[in-house]
This record gives structure tokens, C-alpha cells and sequence, in this order.
């Protein structure tokens, strides 16, 4: 049986999106009225077709029924504990206190230079901090969830004193479990809930929002030849599989985030055509995070001109995304990206 998918696209931002809206000639993404479309790209696994909204009841009945219930999850408010996505992208400023994190391994180690990071992480505009004690950058080896502990627990504790949103990467429950005591708000965690069977006993009991993400494979082995059918629609089953699958266990709440996993066991085709397409996610009904900052790929794209911050990459991926209603990126350099946005917004808007 022929499965069909539907993709966002021909995106309004601002004024222009609000006055569409209202004049009923678009529709708003997540409820936000800053940002609306008003064409969807049908899509199945050997072809695809762009419509306007305004044409959806000239398809056949089948069709029109799948797609309008996927334009309803688009549009329908999203909702996470503790955020608002009305002024997006939000930011979520990466805490790594590792000695092997692929850009910033060690440099946050001891709690003075963390406090540091942190206040500095506040005072650039992140909307959230996303702490972690364990690499999973392409190649590394699981840690001891002692060990994992024991490197985040002080600069969790300063954390949970200041005012802002705290996320936790972590795979271990055990983590989980010693965290949710400083007032942690979400769990980030890049095995998409494989890594560690008591995670969803966990969720399910404290009803704690998280992130569900896509990974091929495990760090130490996900970039070795990673293949797939199609990327796109194969990472969009998986949400779909997965979410079925975190339902029939118990979690019934709908404090998720979708996180396609770039650089997570894809190559630069992959990776690309994930970007290119992502907004095909908000048919799935949840808000959308991307990790782009400092990736590989901007490496493998920008050749020469490769930096070791990959700032200009992260700042040009980070729009590209946003203008197809990404609402949130993660990302290490929260001042130059929040500049860039602000610049990129002001000029375009006005």
C-alpha cells in the first residue's frame, strides 16, 4: 500500500504571514502566526507533488483525508513545559563538560570555568542550557554512569540556581534519575530512549518532557557507511514507530521534541537532504530541534574556508532551518547566532 507524506513549504514570515493568515491564504505553523505557509509537497516513495492549501479538496478522498489530518499537526499549538515558541528559533546553549566532546572537549571541566560558561550562556540569550557529562560525538565509547555523574552534578546544582530552562543530555536513567533532583526540565537523549530500558519508566512517571531523537546505530560505529532506503521518510517512520511505541508503554503525555539527528550516523547527502526538507516533521505534531552547530558537514561543504567554530555555517544552516519553522537549535556559540538572527529577522521583516 502506497504511503503518502506531507511537507510544509512556500513559507510567510512577520507582517506578511499575519495578514495571510488572516486573509485566509495561509496557515500558521505551530499556531505561531509569525510564520505560515500556504503549499504542501504530497510526497511517497517515488514521487512528489506540490499543491496550494487552497487545491487540497481537488485530491482524491484518501489523500485528502491523510493530508488534512497531517495540516491539522502542523498547524495545532506546541506545547512544551516551560516554553514558548511564539518568537523562534529558541536556543539551547550547549554545557559540555567532557575532556572528548568533538569541539569543546575539556574546556569546561572544573566548576569555576563551567559557572563562567554558564552566566555566559545566559547573558548571550539562550533560552535553555543543555548539560552533559558524556560524548557521543562520531567514534567515542559509553562512560560510567558514575562517571557521567560525577561530572555534571556541582555545575547542576549552580545551574538549578539561576532562572532558565535546563535540558539534560544524557542516555542513563541512573543520570536521569540523580538530575530530576535539581530541577532539571528536560531529558536529551540521542539513543532515542534504546540506550537504557528504564528510561520510559522513568518519563512516564515524572512526566518530564524530552527530546526523541534519530540515530543510526551507536556513536563508536554510526558514521561508518551509514545507508538508508531514503533518509527522509526513513527517519520519519521512525518517529512515527517510535511514537506509537512510547505510547503503547505507558507515556501518554505529549511533552516531546523531534530531533532528526544530523551527523548522527548520515553522511553530507543525508545530512543535506534532511535540512533541505526538515519541515516535513511538523506533520508528525511536535516541535522540531536541530543540532548544526560546529557539524562536520559545514566542513565538508565549505571546504577551504573551514574554521574550527564554523560559525558562518551555523549561522546560515540555523536560518535556512528557521525559515522552514525549526523551533529550536542547539548550538555552542548562543552570542553570534543570536546576532545573526536578529540581524537576518530585522532586515528581512522590515
Amino acid at each position: 500500500m502506497k504511503k503518502y507524506y506531507t511537507r510544509a513549504c512556500n513559507f510567510y514570515f512577520g507582517k506578511i504571514s499575519k495578514e495571510k493568515i488572516k486573509k485566509k491564504i495561509s496557515l500558521p505553523v505551530g499556531g505561531n502566526t509569525n510564520i505560515s505557509f500556504d503549499s504542501i509537497e504530497i510526497i511517497t516513495r517515488s514521487s512528489k507533488k506540490k499543491i496550494n492549501i487552497k487545491n487540497i479538496n481537488q485530491l482524491p478522498a484518501k489523500i485528502r483525508k491523510k493530508v488534512l489530518i497531517d495540516i491539522k499537526n502542523i498547524c495545532r499549538n506546541k506545547k512544551i513545559r516551560g516554553l514558548k515558541f511564539k518568537n523562534i528559533p529558541l536556543l539551547m546553549g550547549i554545557l559540555n563538560l567532557t575532556p572528548d566532546s568533538f569541539s569543546d572537549g575539556d574546556k569546561f571541566n572544573n566548576l569555576k570555568l563551567a559557572k563562567k560558561q554558564i552566566n555566559k550562556l545566559i547573558n548571550d540569550g539562550a533560552n535553555m542550557i543543555d548539560v552533559g557529562g558524556e560524548s557521543t560525538r562520531p567514534g567515542s565509547t559509553t562512560v560510567l554512569k558514575s562517571t557521567e555523574w560525577s561530572r555534571i552534578k556541582n555545575s547542576l546544582n549552580y545551574i538549578k540556581t539561576k532562572k532558565i530552562f535546563i535540558s539534560l543530555d544524557s542516555r542513563k536513567s541512573y543520570v536521569m534519575k540523580k538530575a530530576f533532583k535539581f530541577n532539571i526540565n528536560l531529558i536529551n537523549d540521542v539513543s532515542g530512549l534504546s540506550y537504557d530500558k528504564e528510561t520510559i519508566e522513568f518519563l512516564n512517571i515524572t512526566k518530564i518532557p524530552f527530546v526523541l531523537h534519530h540515530m543510526k546505530g551507536v556513536p563508536k560505529t554510526m558514521q561508518i557507511n551509514p545507508k538508508y532506503k531514503n533518509v527522509l521518510l526513513d527517519v520519519y517512520d521512525y518517529f512515527e514507530k517510535k511514537l506509537d511505541f512510547i505510547k503503547k508503554k505507558g507515556i501518554k503525555h505529549c511533552q516531546i521534541i523531534l530531533d532528526p539527528g544530523v551527523g548522527f550516523g548520515k553522511n553530507l547527502k543525508h545530512n543535506i537532504t534532511l535540512i533541505n526538507n526538515i519541515s516535513i516533521f511538523h506533520s508528525l505534531g511536535f516541535p522540531i530541534m536541530l543540532g548544526l552547530s560546529r557539524k562536520r558537514f559545514i566542513k565538508e561543504i565549505s571546504g577551504l574556508n573551514d574554521s574550527k567554530e564554523r560559525i558562518g555555517g551555523t549561522i546560515s544552516s540555523g536560518i535556512y532551518s528557521m525559515l522552514q519553522g525549526v523551533q529550536i537549535l542547539r548550538v555552542h556559540d548562543v552570542n553570534e547566532i543570536n546576532q545573526g538572527i536578529k540581524v537576518f529577522k530585522k532586515l528581512y521583516y522590515s
